[in-house]
């Protein structure tokens, strides 16, 4: 019987890009276990936190992520599976043929680390690269950016391997219990999911609101970094801090029904290893206006409206003229949701298996 090992210890934080993978593509692979091809059905552990045993259901064993299974993990695995490049997690040497998923290196953008800091981080990841049979990526610009910084033996495949949407409008609640987010219904208004960090450009959006006097600006997402309190400043010294709503992190039925009554989604990331957010309001057929920088061509693809530079000049010009050619256009609203259905956890857990099976088989 093949043993397959996923680390999902990232579920403690189910706010996070990588907490949602490690439920949404657990529970599809759990769905689709195949047999193998010696037609034994395969055998899967998950690490996680601890308080969630049991999260993927009774079919699969569970192993507690501690400090203890940092340098030992019990059992003897075929296939080791690293979701993600950051894992304190890997196999003992010749224990398991390891799969290692980078999603991004955005640490390399940051302004705040050291030449030295990023040497080392890199580093790290190097090691990972040099124990694995295998690597994905979760876009072809992280794909780019590993072969750009890190040594990838000519031996050792790369692929890429897009992120899941799991969002699904029928489930958007009819009303919400809360009056700040009802009372949204009152005047259109633009939306941001994420965090609140430099990395993700938001102040940029805040002279949209000179711009469009009409139009709030809704900000989703966990606001604990310095760079929040910074946007409430600025939109005092706008005046426009009447028209900012702040909400911090929001469960899922709030999620769903601030896309489902946002007039456009806006998102002028700079660096991302996918861009999640902006594939869900996709699905929801709403118009993006994002960056054309690192992944989020990938996901927008030519549905989305572009932002070239970060001026508010034209930045406004981009949303006016957006916001009016999608008006314009009713064919539109399909095709945003037609491409955000490309991007779906079947089919990412069915190329998955794919590779577990070939990596057993000794493809890798």
């Amino acid at each position: 019987m093949p043993s397959l090992f996923i680390d999902a210890e990232r579920l403690r934080d189910l706010n996070s890009g990588l907490g949602q993978v490690c439920l949404h593509l657990g529970h599809e692979l759990v769905r689709q276990i195949p047999n193998s091809r010696d037609g034994e059905p395969w055998h899967l552990t998950f690490l996680v936190p601890k308080g969630q045993t049991g999260v993927f259901g009774n079919s699969v064993r569970y192993i507690d992520a501690s400090w203890l299974q940092k340098i030992w993990t019990p059992g003897q695995y075929d296939v080791w599976h690293c979701l993600h490049q950051d894992s304190d997690y890997l196999p003992r040497s010749g224990q398991s043929k390891l799969i290692l998923t980078i999603y991004d290196l955005n640490f390399l953008e940051r302004a705040d680390y050291s030449a030295a800091k990023k040497g080392r981080k890199l580093g790290r990841v190097q090691r990972k690269i040099n124990r694995a049979s295998l690597l994905t990526a979760g876009s072809a610009y992280t794909a780019s950016i590993v072969k750009e910084h890190l040594h990838i033996p000519e031996t050792l495949p790369l692929k890429v391997v897009y992120t899941g949407v799991a969002v699904d409008p029928k489930n958007t609640p009819a009303d919400i219990d809360s009056d700040l987010v009802r009372s949204l219904t009152n005047s259109p208004y633009f939306l941001f999911v994420g965090v609140i960090h430099p990395k993700k450009n938001v102040h940029t959006l805040l002279p949209l609101l000179e711009a469009f006097p009409d139009y709030r600006l809704v900000l989703a997402g966990p606001d604990g970094h310095p760079y929040a309190q910074h946007i409430r400043e600025q939109a005092q010294n706008l005046g426009v801090a009447d028209r900012l709503i702040i909400l911090g992190s929001v469960d899922e039925p709030t999620k769903l029904w601030l896309y489902d009554h946002c007039e456009a989604f806006l998102f002028p990331s700079l660096t991302e290893g996918f861009g999640l957010p902006v594939a869900e309001a996709m699905t929801f057929g709403k118009p993006v206006f994002i960056s054309n920088l690192t992944s989020l061509p990938e996901v927008g693809g030519k549905e989305a409206y572009y932002f070239e530079n970060f001026e508010p000049e034209n930045m406004a010009k981009v949303l006016h003229d957006g916001l009016h050619d999608f008006g314009q256009n009713p064919l539109r609203e399909e095709r945003l949701r037609r491409r955000a259905a490309g991007f779906s956890w079947p089919s990412v857990a069915k190329e998955y298996w794919a590779l577990y099976e070939e990596v057993y088989n000794g493809k890798y």
